[in-house]
């Protein structure tokens, strides 16, 4: 089968859960015999070669470009990324079966849309976010965010095989006027799915993540300050980056917390899986996410999470409060702090209870068990 994968990020140039989970795609397709086209934005020097096995045909349907200013996206990379889907697709998209796409950043998945009737290729679009209007105008202002809402709705009353991560985001797609199936795609983790022995954990919170605002960082040093004066030598590291990371910084430093708080940026994988293995809990501090695959990630270590009560996070989808975590019912500090009090309270019980969660839920939430779904709705849509 022919599949173009549409997508303005490739790991591990850009880091992210959408990244690995089209790169892992399309490996995977590839493996299976499939031809596979990968369109993007360029983020490798033009003389290189981009990071992703011979197997997978990468095409750079626009330049290199910063996606972000400051702690937000960028308008004009999704336009230039959605005219180069256009033109490439004009000209090559009757060679291709299926066509699967990201919903975001939306004017590529229009393009599609717009190319479709006379390639004929089925469309299948993948919707990690659907944001709230209130959240539009929050990001972009009142008339910015009015144009976002209404270019999200254009996108969801598109034709196509859908699928979404999380309750939260699948039934905000169906209010937003998508009329055709939508499926429920649970599992985005490659890791092994052996149940782990729990292990008493050290007195550490661990935060890995991209440092942008929704993420709230300094929410979470804060926090870890609060909880450090019940819990008798508590620590924190702060993994990753982004354009919070000077906020992340000054944070630590207005608690004076230097000496028990770190922020060393990016790491590599190994550091932070060692540290997840040991550590009291994972810390979501944040407002917005699509998913939350940090979470799953600690589970598979017997780490509890501390997530927040947000109505736009879909990682509480993710914990069972009690179980493989906890639920903060509100984002201040101290509530937060009330949280990571309760995991260190619980002690071995709660790491047990949460290798218990991950073993029965591993087969759900397993990658391949999403790419097997992906792969047999390709079946039914091929032309």
């Amino acid at each position: 089968m022919r599949i173009c994968i549409v997508y303005d990020c490739l790991y591990p140039h850009t880091v992210g859960g959408a990244e690995r989970w089209y790169r892992n795609l399309a490996l995977r397709l590839a493996a299976e015999g499939h031809e596979v086209t990968y369109l993007t934005l360029r983020q490798w020097e033009r003389r290189e070669r981009p990071d992703i096995d011979p197997s997978v045909r990468v095409v750079a349907v626009g330049p290199r470009m910063d996606l972000y200013t400051g702690a937000r996206r960028r308008i004009l990379p999704p336009l230039v990324f959605g005219l180069g889907v256009l033109a490439h697709l004009l000209v090559h998209g009757r060679r291709y079966e299926v066509l699967h796409t990201c919903s975001f950043p939306y004017f590529s998945l229009l393009a599609a849309a717009a190319v479709r009737p006379f390639a004929r290729f089925r469309l299948v679009v993948d919707w990690f976010e659907v944001w709230s209007e209130e959240y539009w105008r929050s990001y972009l202002g009142g008339l910015g965010g009015m144009v976002g809402s209404l270019v999200q709705r254009l996108s969801a009353r598109v034709p196509q095989r859908a699928f979404c991560f999380s309750r939260l985001h699948a039934g905000r797609l169906r209010e937003e006027g998508l009329r055709g199936p939508i499926t429920l795609l649970r599992g985005l983790y490659a890791g092994a799915i052996e149940q782990v022995q729990p292990r008493p954990a050290d007195p550490l919170v661990l935060f890995a993540g991209r440092l942008i605002p929704e993420k709230r960082v300094t929410l979470g040093v804060a926090a870890v300050v609060r909880a450090r004066e019940r819990i008798e030598g508590l620590r924190g590291v702060f993994y990753g980056d982004g354009p919070e990371r000077e906020a992340l910084h000054a944070a630590i430093a207005a608690h004076h917390a230097g000496s028990y708080i770190e922020a060393p940026g990016f790491v590599s994988a190994d550091r932070v899986d060692r540290d997840m293995r040991r550590a009291l809990c994972v810390l979501l501090p944040s407002q917005r996410e699509g998913y939350g695959m940090v979470v799953i990630e600690a589970c598979a270590h017997a780490t509890p999470a501390v997530v927040i009560a947000a109505a736009d996070n879909a990682a509480t989808e993710l914990v069972s409060d009690g179980v493989n975590g906890v639920i903060a019912a509100g984002d201040a500090p101290d509530a937060i702090a009330d949280a990571i009090v309760r995991v260190h309270e619980a002690g071995l019980a709660i790491r047990e209870s949460t290798a218990r969660w991950f073993a029965e839920n591993a087969s759900q939430l397993s990658l391949e068990r999403s790419l097997a779904l992906v792969l047999d709705s390709y079946a039914g849509t091929a032309r």
